[in-house]
This record gives C-alpha cells, sequence and structure tokens, in this order.
C-alpha cells in the first residue's frame, strides 16, 4: 500500500503528478491466480501505476492476494470498496454478518495488520493521465462506495451519483458491478475496468489501461487449473462450487444487470 494514502477511511488522495500509463484493476475479490496473470502482462508491468479500486479481498485467498499486492510499493494506490469495508466491520464487531456467504470466512482469514491496512484505504482518488486529463477512481460511484450504476443507466441517474465531481474531471473510472464498459455520462467519460477475480458475463481477468486513451483488457489463463488449485488450497466449505462459478463467469450479463437494475431506480427491463 503507498504510503501516500491516508490514515482514515472514507477520505479522497488527489495526486499532482501526470502518468502516461496506468493500469486499473478493480474486484478482485481475493482470487490469486486471476491476479497473478494480470500482474504478469507486459502493459501492466511496465505502467507508472497501478490503481485498484476496491472490492480486493472478498473472495477464497484474501491474506494471498494482499501480500501480493503489497509487493508492488508505492507503484500501487489501494481503494477501498463495499467489500473491503463489511470485512473490516466484521472483524471488528461492528457488523455480525455479511451479505455474501464467502464474506464471513474472507474476513477470519485476514491478519490484524491487514485489517488495518484496510480501514485505512480512502473511499477515492485523482490523478493526471496524459491524455484524459483529471481521472477520479472510486469503487461504486464517487459519493458511496455500493451504489449502482450501469452501462445503460439514465442520464438523470448520473447527473445524480456525479454531483458534486468537480468540473476539471473528465473521466470517472468505477468498478463493483463486475462488468467493463467505457461511455460518455453528463459530459465525461465513464470507465468501468470489470472484474479480475470475479467476472459476469466472460470469463478472464478483466483490468483496463488508461493512456492516452482507454484499452480494456481481459487477461486469459488456465481457468480449469485456477479452478483445482483454489479447491486444493482454500478452506471455505463451498470453494469447489465457488471458484466454477465465478471463475469460469458463469453468472451472464443479463442475469446480472437484472439483479443490479433495481438499484438504479429504473422501473421495468
Amino acid at each position: 500500500m503507498s504510503e501516500e494514502c491516508g490514515e482514515e477511511s472514507g477520505g479522497s488522495e488527489e495526486y499532482g503528478e501526470e502518468y502516461g500509463k496506468v493500469a486499473v484493476l478493480s474486484d478482485i475479490h481475493g482470487v490469486l491466480p486471476a491476479l497473478e496473470a494480470v500482474l504478469a502482462e507486459p502493459e501492466v508491468v511496465a505502467a507508472d501505476r497501478i490503481v485498484l479500486t476496491g472490492d480486493i479481498t472478498a473472495g477464497p485467498q484474501p491474506a494471498e492476494v494482499l501480500d501480493l499486492l503489497r509487493e508492488l510499493g508505492d507503484r500501487a494506490l489501494w481503494l477501498g470498496g463495499n467489500a473491503d469495508r463489511e470485512l473490516v466491520e466484521y472483524r471488528r464487531g461492528e457488523r455480525t454478518e455479511i451479505p455474501d456467504p464467502i464474506g464471513v470466512f474472507a474476513a477470519r482469514a485476514l491478519r490484524a495488520e491487514q485489517v488495518d491496512l484496510l480501514a485505512a484505504l480512502p473511499a477515492t482518488l485523482t490523478l493526471r493521465v496524459r491524455g484524459l486529463g483529471q481521472v477520479l477512481f472510486c469503487h461504486a460511484t464517487p459519493r458511496d462506495d455500493e451504489e449502482i450504476v450501469l452501462v445503460d443507466s439514465r442520464p438523470d441517474r448520473w447527473a445524480e451519483v456525479l454531483d458534486g465531481v468537480p468540473p476539471g474531471v473528465g473521466t470517472v473510472v468505477c468498478g463493483h458491478t463486475h462488468m467493463p464498459y467505457a461511455r460518455l455520462a453528463q459530459g465525461r467519460l465513464i470507465v468501468n475496468p470489470g472484474s479480475v477475480g470475479m467476472p459476469y458475463g466472460r470469463p478472464g481477468a478483466h483490468w483496463c489501461l488508461l493512456g492516452p486513451g482507454v484499452d480494456l483488457r481481459a487477461s486469459a489463463y488456465d481457468i480449469p487449473a485456477a479452478v483445482a488449485r483454489l479447491t486444493a488450497e482454500c478452506a471455505y466449505p463451498d470453494i469447489a462450487a465457488w471458484a466454477d462459478c465465478y471463475l469460469r463467469a458463469r453468472v451472464t450479463d443479463t442475469e446480472a444487470s437484472a439483479v443490479f437494475g433495481p438499484g438504479d431506480g429504473r422501473v421495468g427491463p
């Protein structure tokens, strides 16, 4: 974790330097083989910065994922997501259950210092990226870590969730819904890199590369081997079914959109 991150969660960080290439990894969800595949990509190795837009740990190998990411040192800039917050709250006795069934397992698997690391992550950060200008990174929306917006969310919904974003920010990068897209909304470019560890719609470890444009990527890796590895190495009781479902992307984009749709206030499909 970068030493530049704040000590209290929920804040915002801003960096003045302009970067030529920024890799964005979102929603890793504790899937170490998927993370390894992305970090091995030449463009990620060469990137000036690697931004992690939350939901890093809620999955089968949370401690191992954090250990690997910390090896990136100050190249990595971290944000917290709603699932990371839930794990912290559970470990600190602020909640007794977690909506995601694997969440309690993941929370218990974290070491104490890892809980403290997650608790200190900011909610947003802003970087200057060559060709894109000021880019704001968040987990779900700039104002909330579990708010829903989708590629086809209506204009007034985007106006609502982007209210308060500084006028100089031309690009907003978010995650949370595990489906990659890039679209214009309220005069800003909105980018969702998709999910590294729990993709909806199609398999692969999804991420994106910023600068000077936006390049949505999906890293291929040996998914049958990864499913077998998680099944052998993770003590979560339902790990075989979990890995088969999420690494193979058995949740379609249509199914995910149907579940998420009411969360953005829409009526009907």
